[in-house]
């Protein structure tokens, strides 16, 4: 009887390691798949939606936003225009939270949950913070409540199909939130409070 049960439990855990293998396309492993090339071609006509986090200390850093794929479009100047506000992904404005207070450039940044929004650019690009964070693409925005906005630089990247964020520790008490899309991407450090 011991024999059954613990093949009936090993071959249990085989089939749910496979199908685990097979069905790499949860939203989140869809676009991870598309970007390390695991899914050679990219079909899916919609944006996925997507979260990135990290936690630095007792300071957690959370972004929801929907990631959109290049599919044989021109994204900068086209798809997404310059020198207009841009939700900074698809569909809803992208949020992004924060448990603790932070500060940016040396700007404090009060806990909580706000709408992440830039203004790309040919070379230079603004970056936005806005307290409004529950809105449908640009059409509530509202400059009076941007609670930041400065000026970043973006750089040259290998080529990323589907538009992503990372949240990383750069140092014990700051950390790093990076985008990267088509062939652009831009950091952001923020330093925590202790």
């Amino acid at each position: 009887m011991y024999r059954y049960i613990l093949s009936f439990l090993l071959s249990t855990s085989v089939l749910c390691l496979s199908a685990q293998h097979m069905h790499p396309s949860t939203k989140r492993g869809y676009a991870d798949s598309v970007n390390n090339g695991i899914i050679k071609s990219d079909t899916l006509k919609k944006s996925v939606g997507r979260t990135a986090m990290y936690t630095i200390g007792k300071t957690h850093v959370h972004i929801a936003y929907s990631s959109p794929g290049v599919r044989n479009r021109v994204v900068w100047g086209g798809l997404v225009p310059y020198d207009e506000v841009w939700v900074t992904g698809a569909h809803k404005a992208t949020s992004i939270s924060f448990n603790k207070d932070i500060f940016i450039e040396g700007r404090k940044i009060k806990s909580g949950t706000y709408a992440l929004f830039t203004i790309p650019g040919t070379k230079i690009w603004q970056f936005i913070l806005n307290k409004r964070y529950d809105q449908h693409l640009t059409d509530q925005y509202n400059a009076a409540e941007d609670i930041l906005r400065i000026p970043m630089q973006p750089s040259k990247v290998a080529f990323t199909p589907r538009l992503t964020y990372e949240v990383k520790q750069s140092g014990s008490s700051k950390g790093v939130i990076h985008f990267r899309w088509e062939r652009l991407q831009w950091n952001i450090p923020f330093q925590i409070t202790q």
